[in-house]
């Protein structure tokens, strides 16, 4: 059995927050955003079909909650969910809280504008909020 290993691309731009059934939750370090990615936890996969009947039920379950958990914490006028592949292929599943004022609104937020990595104490601040939330509702 081939063991998962998290894209080097994908551990550089993110931090780790909890881990659920499937998915690794990491928060992607761009405060422009409040931005959650979903990582299945399987090896060699690119995209959603190559999963299981079983484990695609269960990413979208788990995408659900996070963005559950998502809209609680900051009320965005607009989530955004897509899995682009493009630049990472490893399978991940971005959940972007969107806001009329952001920086990017309406357009998408690739390209847009240079990340704003968060400080040491405003990523501790933002994870421990998130993870507080996601352990409540599991």
């Amino acid at each position: 059995m081939v063991k998962f290993i998290l894209d080097p691309q994908l551990d550089k731009d993110s931090a780790w927050i909890t881990d659920l059934p499937l998915c690794t939750v990491r928060l992607i370090n761009d405060g422009n955003y409040p931005w959650l990615i979903l990582v299945p936890k399987v090896a060699n996969i690119c995209e959603v079909i190559e999963l299981t009947p079983l484990q695609q039920q269960i990413l979208w379950q788990e995408s659900a909650f996070i963005s559950q958990v998502i809209t609680q914490l900051f009320t965005p006028d607009k989530l955004n969910l897509a899995a682009l592949g493009n630049m990472v292929p490893q399978l991940h599943l971005h959940h972007i809280a969107r806001f009329k004022d952001d920086v990017s609104w309406p357009k998408p937020i690739w390209g847009q504008f240079p990340a704003k990595p968060y400080t040491e104490t405003e990523i501790k601040k933002r994870i421990s909020l998130i993870r507080a939330a996601i352990n409540k509702g599991t």
